[in-house]
């Protein structure tokens, strides 16, 4: 910004010499402040938008930093979800090593039973052999006893 010293030097008329004459200190004064009110304009502006620049920087660090968190979260979540999958697997992998075990202990379980059912049929059978010979038995005792008693008295 220039003072007034500053702007009558300007006016001074070796300076101005090469001027027209056509323009009056009053109007040359008011166009020099027209002038000087322009670049405190321009330079207000020139540091707004530094001010801005700066701002939109930080921003954009802030934004950069925010999607790098958001990129790490994502990545943890993942590893999580994995991981969780992984168990499910693993442990649907046991429920169906546990349920072949099962079917497999049903199936010797019902071996085992009809083993158990084929053998009391056999004791079954025994038992009624066994009944049938101790009846035959008591019939030859019987017969034998007869035919001891018939001998005594032959005799």
């Amino acid at each position: 910004m220039h003072s007034r010293s500053e702007a009558a030097t300007l006016l001074n008329p070796l300076y101005t010499s090469g001027m027209s004459t056509g323009v009056s200190v009053d109007e040359f004064e008011a166009l020099e402040q027209k002038v000087l009110r322009a670049v405190e304009i321009v330079k207000r502006e020139r540091e707004a938008r530094a001010v801005a620049e700066g701002e939109v920087a930080s921003l954009r660090q802030q934004l950069a930093a925010q999607a790098e968190a958001a990129q790490s979260q994502i990545a943890a979540a993942q590893s999580k979800a994995e991981a969780a999958q992984r168990q499910i697997a693993s442990a649907q992998s046991q429920a169906d090593t546990v349920q072949s075990q099962v079917q497999a202990a049903q199936s010797e379980m019902e071996a085992a039973q009809s083993h158990a059912e084929a053998a009391q049929r056999e004791k079954e059978v025994a038992e009624s052999q066994i009944a049938a010979l101790n009846q035959e038995r008591d019939a030859v005792r019987q017969r034998v006893e007869r035919m001891l008693h018939q001998m005594d008295e032959l005799l």
